[in-house]
């Protein structure tokens, strides 16, 4: 039987990270994906300030599902040595917080580059980065986000097979598949569902403007379908970019046209309700 748990970016609700849990709470979902708190990115947080989100976690009753991380969000000509360094701080982070999950994504190519060009610099990053978890417990995710290396299914299924690890896997985002003009289902599901340990529930439009789940080209409910009857227990993680919120800027390479009202709990509302809808309807 399939096991769907729901989680969040809950940094697009609010940047103040008890506003995120208190809108967490009233939704009834009980756990996060950690990105921004209070405004700052989890990689640069201090001992301290981790200490207190492990406070506010505990006070709140929700559990973290992932850390959000920047790791491998640079292009692949900048400096890794430093890069590396905030991966591991990245681990401990997410061993503190009890997290499985660390979500990374595999390096910017340069404009009009050809990726293929890059896979070897690619897979001795990445293998660095898996490195460096290992021992930790933790479970590396690869996003497959715009515009990086494994920005397609078939480059994403490189990356899993060149390594085989059962402590890599695919975090699907049907979303970012639609950006870049792939076919989500049943295409890219069928090539990397066997790897497919958490799913971001994120929709998109062909012309790139993101809408909520099952209104857009991204196949949710097929793609849950398909997870259901195989059983699938794991995470739904919701990061809906249906309006600004602090760090979208940061997160986007090129700034999207809000397509709905201004993020925060109300949009995140419809993101739930939508993906609770799709639930109820497979």
């Amino acid at each position: 039987m399939a096991n769907f748990m729901i989680s969040g970016f809950a940094d697009e609700i609010d940047a103040d990270f008890e506003t995120q849990l208190k809108g967490l709470q009233a939704l009834g979902i009980d756990f996060i994906e950690v990105r921004g708190v209070n405004g700052k990115n989890i990689s640069i947080l201090s001992h301290e300030e981790i200490a207190e989100v492990k406070h506010r976690l505990a006070h709140y009753g929700i559990k973290v599902s992932s850390i959000g991380s920047p790791i491998g969000k640079i292009s692949i000509s900048d400096d890794f040595g430093s890069h590396l360094d905030m991966a591991k701080r990245v681990f401990e982070t997410a061993n503190t917080l009890n997290s499985p999950f660390v979500r990374i994504f595999s390096f910017y190519m340069p404009e009009g580059g050809d990726p293929p060009l890059y896979r070897n610099e690619v897979i001795e990053r990445v293998g660095a980065i898996l490195e460096a978890a290992e021992g930790s417990g933790l479970t590396i995710l690869h996003e497959n986000e715009k515009d990086i290396f494994g920005d397609s299914p078939e480059r994403c299924l490189d990356l899993m097979e060149a390594y085989r690890s059962p402590h890599f896997a695919s975090a699907f985002d049907p979303a970012n598949f639609v950006q870049c003009g792939c076919e989500v289902y049943p295409a890219a599901f069928e090539l990397l569902e066997p790897y497919i340990r958490y799913v971001h529930i994120k929709d998109a439009l062909e012309d790139g403007s993101n809408v909520p789940a099952g209104m857009g080209d991204g196949r949710i409910k097929e793609v849950l379908r398909s997870l259901k009857a195989r059983g699938y227990d794991g995470f739904l993680s919701l990061e809906p970019h249906l309006g600004s919120f602090q760090g979208l800027a940061e997160l986007e390479q090129a700034p999207l046209a809000d397509t709905l009202e201004a993020g925060g709990l109300h949009t995140f509302r419809l993101a739930h309700s939508s993906l609770i809808s799709i639930l109820n309807n497979i």
